[in-house]
């Protein structure tokens, strides 16, 4: 059956899946049938590794909460919901048992640094004439740079690191702690302090934020890429001093996963 065409005006749909194995019900299964179970993931992994979209990570989760972790994009709606079944269905009736699922699309910061910022910051940070050929020339190299970051935004490449670590959150909205409450320009100044501690962890960290408000319980999803796991432990408590996580953040669980193929699934969950 065709599913209908459902687009983002722009970005990706993403999923992130949890689940648990019925180790009971997988011990049952005759031998011919779990190896279908693991050449099907295997070939959907497979025929889904573009560097963007489409696109199913595989994970084993770290810590009890789920044995398994998938990360899916794309570009339709449709897709990635017949994506999800076909990962559901290459696993026999019963052997997979949800834990958590979290739907969120790529987008743009409500705080996308503008041309006119980038003029602020070369005039007032930088010293620069607006009139001289260095401004022009320092103003291209910015904008280029924005215009990387908000492609990377929307479409992202994440790296194929060894850990991803993923948690939806909030923003408060109780009393005199209402983020929504606040003008666009001091939330604006807010952002800003905290987008700077996050990038202190270049190189040790990957990030992108997914936007989900209307379509989870959350508003936002985190999705962090490290080599190690201090890394995620050090950016997220880090976070947590600064005013906009610390005064007006509510997180949800936290799921730490190790990226792994579906061949190195089974030996490792020994299944």
């Amino acid at each position: 059956m065709k599913l209908p065409s459902v687009k983002l005006s722009k970005g990706l749909h993403v999923f992130h899946l949890f689940y648990r194995v019925d180790r009971r019900r997988w011990s049952q299964l005759a031998p011919e049938v779990s190896g279908r179970a693991r050449s099907e993931l295997e070939a959907l992994a497979a025929a889904n590794a573009s560097a963007s979209h489409p696109r199913l990570n595989c994970y084993a989760n770290v810590g009890g909460k789920a044995d398994l972790g998938f990360m899916l994009f794309a570009a339709e709606l449709g897709d990635l919901c017949q994506l999800h079944r076909d990962l559901e269905a290459s696993f026999p009736p019963g052997a997979l048992v949800p834990v958590y699922q979290y739907l969120s699309v790529t987008e743009l910061p409500e705080y996308v640094t503008t041309e006119d910022d980038i003029r602020q910051t070369l005039i007032q940070q930088e010293k620069l004439d607006p009139a001289s050929e260095a401004f022009t020339q320092r103003f291209a190299e910015l904008r280029q740079r924005q215009l990387q970051y908000e492609q990377y935004r929307l479409y992202p490449e994440l790296p194929d690191w060894e850990l991803m670590g993923f948690y939806p959150m909030s923003k408060r909205r109780q009393g005199t702690d209402n983020w929504y409450s606040l003008d666009f320009a001091a939330r604006k100044q807010l952002m800003a302090g905290h987008a700077r501690v996050g990038r202190k962890f270049a190189g040790r960290i990957s990030q992108l934020i997914t936007g989900s408000t209307g379509l989870d319980d959350w508003e936002w999803g985190v999705t962090l890429m490290a080599h190690q796991l201090d890394a995620l432990k050090d950016i997220v408590y880090e976070m947590r001093f600064d005013e906009v996580s610390a005064r007006y953040g509510e997180f949800g669980p936290f799921f730490i996963n190790l990226r792994l193929s579906p061949a190195q699934l089974w030996p490792h969950l020994r299944l």
